[in-house]
């Protein structure tokens, strides 16, 4: 059969093939015809884009070269606006620049002129001081004198008013900031003020002692006096015993040792000697714990030993009838108050003034005034050189190196003046104003002088033909500075000089 002929399956084959072929060629063409047109249209498409982007493009060109144009010309017109405001400025300078020129040429001119006349005006005073020379007959210098002398003598009232006034103002300035200060330390520290006397008061239990204490013949008053260096005053009241002396240490041993022998019942010399020592030792240990206290109440640590004591022993001394120790606290209570307040060391002043009198605990036993002696006891003790000169002019025999110096001495002078501390004999309050009024009195054109307010002040009348007002300020330095060198006083004393004039004319 032919599909069994395998020509005939060669033959279908290649007819196979060449149908493939025309059919792939048909189909490769129509794609190709595809491709073309759509790369055709897209052609057509960008081409259509790029002149709008051209058109676009020419659009913004024009407006950006108007808009060019437009800065250009704004710019131009600003400029041309600075350059006439430059002209306007230059054309002002110059105008001023001119004005300017003018005035120095007149300033100079006017210089030259009066040049001219300073010239003139100098040979004019010559030639005239020439010829009041010859007139009057004096130099200059002898006319400048009388001139001065006459202006002194016209105005010399004025002057001495006016440098008192000045004074006034100055003094009264600075002692109303002084009397702030010390008036808000008193007030800050307060203590009572009693004055010691020279005598103790013993009560007895009965008045059967006195004879006991008296002993036969005497004997055992006798060996008490002469043990504690008192003397016991029997007779003059009842029920009690005077013991009276100038030392207060003194006065506590014989005080302390009676009421040992009252209370041991034996009263007789040898016993006498025993409880005297005996009281003698317990005032040593009291001495110590005085001492002791007195640091620690005003805060001053890291005494020695040996000053303690000492510190202590001024318990039992006294100056005018006022307790060294007690004035001693309370100086250094004000002392710490004002340096606090002036803004100074505190400790300094504190110490100082706590030690200021140190040298009458033992100056009635080593030759020597209390201040040598303290600066002897604090140098030997290593104390500061700081607290040493702060001491050392209280009683101003040394000069104030230091502001602590000048506290020391206030304070000092502050709790010996106040009112119940001290007290003076009637002899030598009276002996002091008589003094006062002699050192007055010794000095040319005094009239009268009267010593009042307790020696406080001192009032001087002088003779108004022989002192002037200049004269009397000066009278009054010098009487206040006689008084500071020769009198010892606490706190201050007032001089007041005064100068009456009184003219008197009767009508006929």
């Amino acid at each position: 059969m032919i599909y069994q002929s395998p020509i005939f399956w060669v033959l279908l084959v290649a007819v196979g093939a060449v149908l493939g072929y025309f059919f792939r060629q048909f189909f490769a063409l129509k794609q190709k015809n595809s491709i073309e047109q759509k790369i055709a249209g897209q052609l057509e498409e960008s081409k259509v884009k790029a002149k709008e982007i051209i058109l676009e493009a020419q659009e913004r060109a024009v407006r950006l070269i108007e808009e060019a144009k437009r800065e250009e010309k704004e710019n131009k017109i600003q400029l041309s606006k600075i350059e006439d405001r430059l002209l306007s400025k230059e054309e002002a300078l110059e105008k001023e620049a001119q004005s300017l020129r003018l005035k120095e040429t007149k300033f100079q001119e006017s210089l030259e002129n009066f040049s001219k006349k300073d010239a003139e005006i100098s040979e004019l005073k010559e030639k005239i001081s020439k010829e009041v020379e010859k007139i009057a007959g004096l130099t200059p210098e002898e006319a400048k004198e009388i001139i001065m002398k006459k202006v002194r003598e016209n105005y010399e009232e004025d002057l001495a008013i006016s440098i008192q006034k000045l004074e006034k103002e100055r003094v009264e300035e600075l002692e109303k900031k002084s009397l702030d200060i010390l008036a808000t330390a008193i007030q800050r520290y307060s203590r009572s003020h009693i004055s010691e006397i020279t005598t103790t008061i013993f009560q007895l239990s009965s008045e059967d002692l006195k004879g006991k204490i008296i002993g036969r013949e005497g004997r055992n008053i006798k060996a008490l006096e002469r043990l504690t260096g008192v003397e016991f005053i029997i007779d003059e009241a009842p029920d009690y015993i005077v013991i009276s002396s100038f030392d207060p240490y003194r006065r506590e041993v014989a005080k302390i040792a009676l009421e040992k022998l009252i209370k041991d019942g034996r009263i007789q010399p040898a016993r006498i000697e025993e409880k005297v020592e005996e009281a003698k030792q317990e005032i040593n240990k009291r001495i110590t714990e005085l001492g002791e206290e007195a640091a620690y109440e005003v805060g001053v640590y890291n005494l020695p030993k040996e000053l303690i004591q000492l510190l202590g022993r001024l318990h039992f001394r006294t100056s005018y009838g006022q307790n060294v120790l007690t004035h001693s606290i309370e100086s250094a209570h004000l002392a710490a108050m004002i340096a606090s307040e002036l803004g100074v060391s505190v400790e300094v002043s504190k110490k100082a003034a706590l030690l200021h009198d140190i040298g009458k605990a033992i100056d009635h036993e080593v030759a020597g005034n209390h201040i040598e002696l303290g600066q002897k006891i604090l140098k030997k003790y290593n104390v500061s050189e700081e607290v040493i000169r702060a001491m050392e002019a209280h009683h101003e025999d040394y000069p104030f190196s230091s502001p602590e110096s000048f506290i020391v001495a206030a304070v000092d002078a502050l709790s010996a003046a106040r009112p119940g501390a001290r007290r003076e004999s009637l002899e030598n309050y009276l002996k002091r104003l008589e003094e006062l009024e002699k050192i007055a009195t010794g000095f040319k054109g005094v009239k009268t002088a009267y010593a009042i307010s307790a020696g406080r002040e001192l009032r001087i009348f002088v003779i108004p033909e022989k002192i002037d007002d200049f004269g009397a300020l000066q009278l009054a330095r010098d009487i206040a500075s006689k008084i500071e060198s020769e009198l010892k006083y606490p706190g201050e004393i007032k001089v007041n000089v005064i100068r009456e004039v009184r003219a008197t004319e009767y009508a006929r």
